[in-house]
């Protein structure tokens, strides 16, 4: 299995999945749920961006081989 693939893959996940509950958080910035989304959204958006993933410490099931 290709582990280089794999993370890329997750990389973008997560910064498509961030920028989508920010936008979400920014469309319904009237309502009392937009702020949720939008704070919501910067984790994994940070996580994507500096492609560090805080579950892997706890679940080490996205550890790479050596």
């Amino acid at each position: 299995m290709d582990y280089n693939k794999v993370r890329k893959f997750c990389r973008v996940f997560r910064i498509t999945i961030g920028l989508l509950l920010v936008g979400t958080g920014i469309i319904q910035l009237g309502a009392f749920d937009g702020a949720g989304w939008f704070f919501l959204g910067f984790i994994p958006l940070i996580a994507g961006l500096t492609n560090f993933c805080p579950l892997c410490i706890f679940s080490k099931k996205c550890d790479t081989p050596k």
